[in-house]
């Protein structure tokens, strides 16, 4: 072997399964995952017969599912998708995932995301009081939407503070959870812009980071009450300057700071999409349970998998059970993904880089080494 690049990457992968033949084990995952919005009622067939035909035989155990207001809620009927799941739409998902195993987790993005280039989401738009940023306007159009803008918009927030929102989105999260039979709750809360606005009556003035870690609090607290788990992206946990990370995939405003002052029973949702940060690990130090997540890239997420074994290889049992496992997300409609995966459309732009092909890649890499190596607890 003429590369010591690769001849020590060799040496490193046979030192990590050494590790794992001696610790003898059961399990190296809680969680096998896969992320996508839930299906539209003409879509939930097809997306059923995924369920079946393909998360199953890789024993995918848990499905996180951007339900938001794709639901026909009766808590809050003003508040619905104008075409949305029905109680029975739901129940075919719930019980193809019940005859595979198969846990759902429903997502209702909460805090951030509370708008899209030039659409508001309903929240927002019904009760336009919750508001962080009235002020700020949104485009007319989609393409009128640029970045960066002269009002930092990205994505609108709700205030955490206004006292009638969290009425409103218990109400939400707890028909979701009802309706797919869930024990846990996925809050998204990721890239979060919007917080503790100047011009904002509430807000103004407070710590960014105070303020992001008490609405985990309170979302962590409402879900306790019931025995339910929260689980949020991990993004807005880490410093993006000191890491070079960036304001995406990481904070600029300060909100890493939460990372000291959340519950430790939060589950963490690691996106690091266009390299291997191995942010993980710094999670896993902090002593929260965190699941590393893929996308578009097969080389990243190749990395990501190689080093979760590792770090769990290599880690002592207070920290191995915090390497909580891995999961593919994807960004699109489950319509636009199954195409992609079944290959009823091209995608000559993207290449290799899909994430369809993302998908096959890290489940195969997964499988691989759980076969050459005993799990590990």
């Amino acid at each position: 072997m003429k590369n010591p690049k690769y001849l020590l990457l060799l040496l490193t992968n046979l030192f990590a399964f050494s590790l794992f033949a001696k610790t003898g084990t059961d399990s190296l995952y809680s969680v096998k995952g896969f992320a996508i919005a839930a299906p539209r009622p003409n879509g939930v067939a097809d997306f059923v017969k995924f369920i079946n035909e393909e998360l199953a035989p890789l024993k995918i155990n848990t499905l996180i599912m951007r339900v938001d207001y794709n639901y026909q809620f009766k808590s809050h009927p003003e508040l619905r998708d104008s075409v949305a799941l029905s109680k029975s739409d739901v129940k075919k998902i719930v019980e193809a995932c019940k005859k595979n195993n198969i846990s759902i987790i429903p997502q209702v993005n909460l805090l951030g995301h509370q708008s899209w280039a030039a659409k508001l989401g309903s929240l927002l738009k019904v009760y336009p009081e919750f508001d962080e940023t009235p002020w700020v306007k949104m485009p007319a159009t989609a393409a009128e939407y640029k970045w960066p803008n002269a009002d930092g918009l990205y994505c609108k927030s709700y205030c955490p503070l206004h006292p009638g929102v969290h009425k409103v989105v218990f109400e939400v999260i707890d028909e979701v959870l009802d309706a797919f039979e869930a024990n846990a709750f996925h809050a998204g809360m990721d890239e979060v812009f919007y917080l503790d606005d100047d011009k904002c009556p509430r807000c103004a003035g407070r710590d960014k980071a105070v303020l992001f870690a008490n609405e985990v609090q309170t979302i962590r607290d409402h879900l306790a009450e019931k025995g339910r788990e929260l689980w949020i992206w991990g993004d807005r946990l880490i410093d993006g300057r000191t890491t070079g990370i960036g304001e995406w995939a990481a904070s600029y405003n300060d909100t890493y700071k939460a990372i000291d002052l959340i519950p430790r029973d939060v589950v963490i949702c690691d996106w690091q999409y266009d390299r291997d940060n191995q942010t993980a690990v710094y999670f896993a130090m902090k002593g929260l349970r965190v699941v590393t997540c893929a996308w578009n890239r097969p080389q990243v997420a190749l990395s990501q998998v190689e080093n979760y074994y590792r770090a769990r290889a290599a880690s002592g049992k207070e920290l191995k059970p915090r390497f909580y496992g891995m999961a593919e997300t994807i960004w699109s409609s489950p319509s636009q993904f199954l195409d992609g995966y079944y290959g009823r459309v091209a995608n000559p732009q993207g290449g290799d880089n899909t994430p369809w092909n993302t998908f096959k890649i890290m489940f195969d890499k997964m499988g691989q080494l759980e076969q050459q190596a005993p799990a590990i607890k």
